[in-house]
């Protein structure tokens, strides 16, 4: 199946959101790759959380954001520490294998400093069948409760 590439750039408590959403619900994505890169790297001590969700953030925190494995609704997070004065520069990224087929969210947090983070996002799209879709689009609405 093709698969759709997305990269943007966010400051510290943004969110951005990727529309995927169709009309008939019958294109479904997952997440095959997740990378984020500071802005700056090197330039200043950063400690980025970036998060994809299922839902719209209502808040997006500058400070002590957190990773939540067990909310429904996270799709992917990920993990950069920028500090090229002790270790230099370290990345971690885990993300699901699941089917959505609709907008996702990005989500941008850096705990040490304000500095922005890049990141980079690969979804396979797949054609979903009738019970694909209903299935979808139901964890959908009940993530909306």
């Amino acid at each position: 199946m093709p698969v759709k590439t997305f990269r943007g750039v966010l400051a510290d408590g943004e969110q951005d959101t990727i529309v995927l959403h169709t009309n008939n619900g019958s294109t479904g994505y997952r997440i095959v790759n997740f990378q984020i890169m500071s802005q700056q790297p090197g330039a200043a001590h950063q400690e980025s959380i970036v998060q994809i969700f299922k839902i719209s953030q209502t808040t997006v925190p500058t400070t002590a954001a957190t990773i939540d494995f067990q909310d429904n609704t996270l799709l992917a997070a990920g993990v950069l520490i920028n500090n090229s004065n002790l270790y230099g520069h370290k990345s971690e990224v885990i993300f699901e294998n699941e089917i959505f087929n609709q907008d996702i969210y990005v989500t941008h947090t850096d705990n040490e400093s304000s500095t922005a983070c890049n990141y980079y996002i690969e979804l396979e799209q797949v054609k979903l069948n009738l019970d694909e879709n209903t299935v979808a689009t139901l964890k959908d609405i009940r993530n909306l409760s």
